[in-house]
């Protein structure tokens, strides 16, 4: 297998130069000739050699994990895109006795970012606008959504029901030129 990869074409260029360092240490050569060979530093020969012999082809792949621990954790994730699925505490809601209330007056009808970051703060979570923002996208969230909805003060709106009546005709859906604009000229 270390044949093959060190004449692999298609192979990553960093596990090739390293299939080939055991590859040339099979055939005799000695650390310095192979550093000379595939211009890189006997240190870094030794390096790939002594791992290859430790973890064999596996050795010679990346380690995994490095890089900075995570600042929140999953749980603190999980209450953020919580959070934005609740209705923000000063969104307006219709009450059973048809008035409009929202829990907090003083606070967002709609989430944004900086809200969403506030509120987190404010559950003792330490996090940023921008990390909202790459939490919320990696985890698929949408946070920008518009709602609507329509209220009439006729008590029998809900029963004469929505919309035009059927006699009014549809309006035809707007064509598309595909006529050149002036901006393309």
């Amino acid at each position: 297998m270390v044949h093959r990869l060190a004449a692999a074409r298609k192979a990553p260029k960093v596990l090739v130069e390293r299939c080939r360092m055991v590859e040339l240490s099979w055939d005799g050569w000695l650390v310095p000739r192979i550093a000379d060979e595939l211009r890189c530093s006997q240190k870094t020969v030794r390096r790939w050699l002594h791992r290859f012999n430790r973890l064999g082809l596996e050795g010679l792949e990346d380690l995994g994990g490095q890089g900075r621990k995570r600042r929140i954790t999953e749980a603190e994730r999980s209450r953020i895109i919580a959070m934005v699925k609740q209705t923000p505490p000063g969104r307006l809601e219709v009450q059973p006795s048809n008035e409009m209330w929202a829990a907090d007056e003083s606070g967002p009808s709609e989430w944004t970012l900086d809200a969403l970051a506030a509120a987190a703060r404010g559950l003792g979570i330490e996090v940023s606008r921008s990390q909202v923002r790459r939490i919320l996208v990696a985890e698929g969230v949408r946070w920008r959504r518009t709602r609507s909805w329509t209220r009439s003060r006729d008590a029998d709106f809900e029963g004469k029901g929505r919309g035009s009546s059927s006699s009014t005709p549809a309006r035809p859906p707007a064509r598309r030129s595909s006529a050149p604009t002036s901006s393309a000229r």
